[in-house]
């Protein structure tokens, strides 16, 4: 066997491995055979392969299963026997081509996205990504240890996820992510990067028990549909929050994970995520709320991919006098046309507030453009999650604000309309008294 053939039946076995107790038992054996060759493989077959391994190499058998050394004898020996085919079938099964590369075919199947729409898990990619984890999750206590989240992506080429995603999802107090936060990780992926989540099903082995990564994900209905029906089955929504610099848009998405100014103190900034993801509960169903962080600082000016999300967050500080000016230029400038839900909310409201240089009082503001009231966030101490509710709420009811905008538009019309006839109907009054 070449290194390169060792390498990639490792990870075949640790795929079959399904209790990840390092043997292939029976049951494990009866599953690769039936994957690999389409047809069963009889006890006392199985049997006089693990005598044959028994009598040639020690520890290549332990408990009555194979083990990884077990297993790499065997392909060494179909190999020595002249059945180099066996093995062949065996990579290709689980994606391998002649070069031992995994094809692109293999990790990357089409998968059509229209522009309204967008990416979610499936049911079946949520059960898949659960088993992987409780897999690795050795000493079961709901979270993934370093060492267990090495392990769980040892199939993988790389480590998809970075130092960052501890401050992307939620973590126990060791910082270790939790399945919660697990979950919600392929979540965002699968949202901002669907090819990277089916790549990484693929290494994962999604495929040895489905079929195509591509059950695994649901693509949601435009959402120009979803607004005209009033309706959304999407269970997974983008927040993009803007303010000015140092309003506290950190705090309000280390927030979304349950952590406190006092805790985010602890944090090393270089390690801190533009993105926070949690779940919400938005009348009794369970939602995820991505909440993503926009730099407006350089120019405050949104390009497509900033303007494109379920409900935007106008954060500004109760204490800084501008910064409420800031977020009124943005949703005069980019979401007073838009259907995007827009929720202003007050930060820092552990603190004394003062007046904001501007005509209007953030109330009166909106109010006048049927806005909702600005929601006040602290997060000193307790954190006020009603923020999260309330922007969760908003992105998967966005026409309760349709609604109203749609009326106003309609009473508009009807008054332009009144003011005419009242002209017309003063002018022909003004022509038949001259007249007479």
């Amino acid at each position: 066997l070449t290194p390169l053939c060792k390498k990639a039946l490792t990870r075949v076995f640790k795929i079959c491995d399904l209790d990840n107790d390092h043997l292939l038992n029976d049951d494990e054996v009866h599953l690769f055979q039936r994957k690999c060759f389409n047809a069963p493989l009889h006890q006392q077959a199985l049997d006089d392969v693990k005598s044959i391994v028994k009598r040639n190499i020690t520890d290549g058998v332990k408990d009555n299963a194979l083990t990884l050394k077990g297993f790499l004898f065997l392909h060494t020996l179909f190999i020595q026997r002249g059945r180099h085919e066996t093995t062949w079938t065996v990579m290709r099964a689980f994606g391998y081509d002649d070069r031992l590369q995994l094809t692109r075919d293999f990790l990357y199947p089409k998968i059509m996205v229209g522009s309204g729409s967008t990416t979610e898990l499936t049911l079946q990619g949520i059960q898949f990504l659960k088993m992987v984890f409780n897999k690795y999750d050795e000493d079961s206590d709901g979270c993934l240890s370093p060492p267990e989240l090495q392990n769980l992506f040892s199939t993988c080429p790389v480590m998809p996820w970075g130092q960052d995603v501890n401050n992307t999802v939620c973590t126990n107090p060791n910082g270790w992510i939790t399945s919660q936060g697990y979950l919600a990780q392929w979540a965002l992926t699968t949202l901002l990067d669907v090819p990277r989540t089916i790549e990484f099903l693929a290494y994962l082995g999604y495929q040895y028990l489905h079929d195509s990564q591509v059950s695994a994900i649901q693509v949601t209905r435009d959402k120009k549909i979803d607004l005209d029906k009033k309706h959304t089955s999407r269970n997974v929504f983008r927040c993009h929050v803007l303010g000015a610099k140092s309003v506290g848009k950190t705090s309000l998405l280390q927030g979304h994970l349950g952590r406190n100014l006092r805790y985010l103190a602890t944090l090393e900034k270089e390690h801190l995520s533009t993105f926070t993801i949690n779940t919400v509960q938005v009348y009794g169903q369970e939602k995820y709320l991505m909440l993503h962080e926009v730099d407006v600082v350089v120019s405050d000016m949104l390009n497509p991919t900033e303007m494109n999300c379920d409900v935007a967050c106008l954060l500004y500080d109760v204490t800084n006098p501008r910064s409420f000016e800031f977020c009124t230029k943005m949703y005069l400038k980019h979401f007073i046309d838009s259907r995007i839900p827009v929720l202003f909310v007050a930060g820092k409201t552990e603190y004394p507030a003062v007046r904001q240089d501007f005509e209007m009082t953030p109330a009166q503001f909106c109010q006048k453009f049927k806005l909702p009231p600005p929601e006040d966030f602290a997060c000193l101490d307790k954190i006020n999650k009603d923020v999260y509710i309330k922007l969760a709420t908003m992105a998967a009811y966005p026409h309760v604000r349709d609604v109203v905008l749609q009326n106003d538009r309609l009473f508009m019309k009807i008054g332009v309309g009144l003011a005419m006839a009242s002209v017309f109907g003063f002018i022909v009054y003004r022509i038949t008294k001259a007249l007479r």
